[in-house]
């Protein structure tokens, strides 16, 4: 009987391939970031990191704006295609709303390896062109590229924006961060961008607090890396950055000075924008 109410409460957008006793870093985000797609072992996770750093869930708007305003500016230099890596449960304001307001051709291919972030994604769009959710581990440059579904949508023989928000911070060292880069970048043509945030802290500023979080996400969620501002540069390889260079995430390209106080100094997060050439 009891499998029974399981399965009867089980909620429509859940695949069978899904565990909901274990927690998953799209879905605690999406619940940090105030989403319904999330499960009780998400909640939990997420409320005792929020203990811990009360901060973190304004952290993670901060995060999902900053993917607003660098989709944005994109478009501004003529982007018309994006590749949004370990994308999540879309919220409002996505990728493909943002492009498709400036260019309803603009062509998106959404990436994540959890299946709740992908079915929903695939809801939202059953009925948007140019753009899907597709799933498949980030880590593996190589099946996200050669993919049939994905050489649908985007042409890459114009360029292509490679969006890594919030992403690289769950790659350990080990899993070779810059070699998974340089995957995604070879096959672009010059012209091309890649946008990376990063949760990280420079030498002595990482809290009591803030290790507790990363050691509970590492513990319970997915190991988790924090890089400093040097080791987030290293990671764009040869290419160009944009100005405002690698910054604290308040600090690029605030839309106005109210978006950047004195708090934001030691954003715990930096970002940057690199072109190939």
């Amino acid at each position: 009987m009891a499998e029974r109410e399981r399965v009867v409460d089980r909620p429509r957008w859940v695949t069978h391939d899904v565990d909901p006793e274990r927690p998953s870093v799209a879905r605690v985000y999406d619940y940090l970031l105030g989403g319904a797609h999330n499960f009780a072992a998400d909640r939990a996770i997420a409320n005792h990191v929020l203990e811990a750093m009360p901060e973190l869930r304004g952290m993670a708007l901060t995060n999902r704006a900053l993917l607003r305003r660098m989709v944005r500016h994109l478009l501004d230099l003529g982007i018309r295609q994006f590749l949004d890596l370990g994308s999540g449960i879309p919220g409002a304001g996505n990728v493909h709303e943002i492009a498709h307001q400036v260019d309803p051709k603009a062509k998106v291919v959404y990436v994540d390896i959890d299946a709740v972030a992908v079915a929903h994604g695939r809801t939202i769009l059953e009925d948007v062109p140019n753009a899907i959710a597709w799933q498949a581990d980030v880590r593996e440059p190589k099946t996200v590229l050669e993919s049939a579904e994905v050489r649908a949508v985007l042409d890459f023989e114009q360029p292509i924006a490679v969006l890594m928000i919030a992403l690289l911070h769950f790659v350990s060292d080990s899993e070779d961060p810059h070699r998974i880069v340089a995957d995604y970048l070879d096959p672009l043509v010059p012209g091309s961008y890649l946008a990376i945030s990063h949760s990280g802290y420079e030498e002595g500023e990482e809290d009591a607090a803030a290790l507790e979080v990363r050691e509970r996400y590492s513990e319970q969620v997915a190991e988790t890396t924090l890089r400093n501002q040097a080791e987030l540069r290293s990671l764009f390889l040869d290419l160009e950055i944009v100005e405002p260079g690698v910054v604290r995430m308040p600090h690029w390209n605030p839309e106005s000075p109210d978006d950047v106080d004195e708090t934001t100094k030691r954003f715990p997060g930096f970002a940057a924008l690199g072109r190939k050439w």
